[in-house]
């Protein structure tokens, strides 16, 4: 789940767009036998200058298609803005209706860093936007406000001298006082460029919560088993959902490494698990089954 900054207006428009570090391309452009194969060099690297060795500032919008909460098995077309750059040393990349701000990277070794920061998300689920009216006669939901830390791990170098492998996790609470409950949001991701211009992205993660967030989302209390038919219903903590996703990010002028308009698509498929699945929200007025798409354009400088 963790894309980097020089994809981030392709595919890291979505959720699973997490954490950052510096771009592939600008760290090592030199030792390249063509646009699109490059290949591993003995001795030092000449590195040349790029829009991210300093202060760099991308902005961007898109649209997703996801299902309308999680479970759900209507499909909604949302609009995804997003931000991402480093001012003064400090980083910072979009989340799904939030940002992450990495406040410090350390290279461990010369091929192993670490990263991390505070993070931050709205969940909007079944707030707003319910296609399905027995679960709309449950009742809308609060907003919840998430507030936490990240904390990441990536290997450069893993096949050739371009790709990442990143691993990591967010920890969350909700300070708004909806589910108050905690998330772990673990995640993995592999990128690779396929030239100067084309790089590629696969991801996988999973979420857990804690017994406050799942029984907020998947219980269906007596009231609202009342009001919506559906069969009442305790959830606990756990794993309650799964899933991967692929992403391909483009610069229009064939060159990420001088900025200018990106684009580029990523599509997403997720499992719902344990109270996740079982859940009546889920298993009677909608599907284990959430797919999702997306795509969208962003300027970098």
């Amino acid at each position: 789940m963790h894309m980097k900054r020089w994809i981030v207006f392709g595919f890291a428009l979505l959720a699973m767009s997490h954490a950052a570090s510096r771009p592939a391309w600008g760290q090592e452009q030199a030792g390249r036998d063509s646009d699109t194969q490059p290949v591993r060099v003995d001795g030092p690297i000449d590195r040349e200058t790029t829009v991210f060795d300093d202060t760099w500032v991308a902005i961007g919008a898109g649209v997703r298609l996801d299902t309308s909460y999680d479970g759900s098995d209507d499909y909604v077309v949302y609009p995804v803005p997003a931000l991402a750059g480093k001012i003064a040393g400090i980083g910072f990349s979009p989340r799904a209706a939030g940002l992450a701000i990495e406040l410090f990277e350390i290279d461990l070794t010369d091929t192993i860093e670490i990263g991390g920061g505070p993070v931050g998300r709205v969940r909007t689920t079944r707030a707003s936007g319910i296609k399905d009216p027995v679960v709309a006669a449950a009742g809308k939901l609060d907003n919840a406000v998430e507030l936490g830390v990240n904390l990441g791990l990536s290997f450069k170098e893993v096949l050739h001298g371009y790709d990442r492998l990143s691993i990591g996790a967010d920890l969350r609470w909700d300070v708004a006082g909806a589910h108050g409950g905690l998330v772990i949001d673990p995640g993995i991701s592999y990128r690779t460029p396929l030239g100067k211009g084309t790089v590629l992205a696969v991801s996988a993660g999973a979420v857990w919560a804690d017994r406050s967030f799942n029984e907020y989302y998947f219980s269906v209390s007596p009231q609202q088993s009342a009001d919506s038919g559906l069969p009442l219903y305790s959830a606990d903590r756990g794993w309650y959902k799964a899933g991967g996703s692929l992403g391909i990010g483009f610069d229009l002028d064939g060159d990420f490494t001088n900025g200018g308009f990106v684009a580029g698509a990523l599509a997403g498929y997720s499992r719902m698990l344990n109270d996740g699945a079982a859940t009546p929200y889920t298993s009677i007025r909608g599907s284990r089954d959430q797919f999702r798409l997306a795509g969208g354009l962003g300027y970098i400088f």
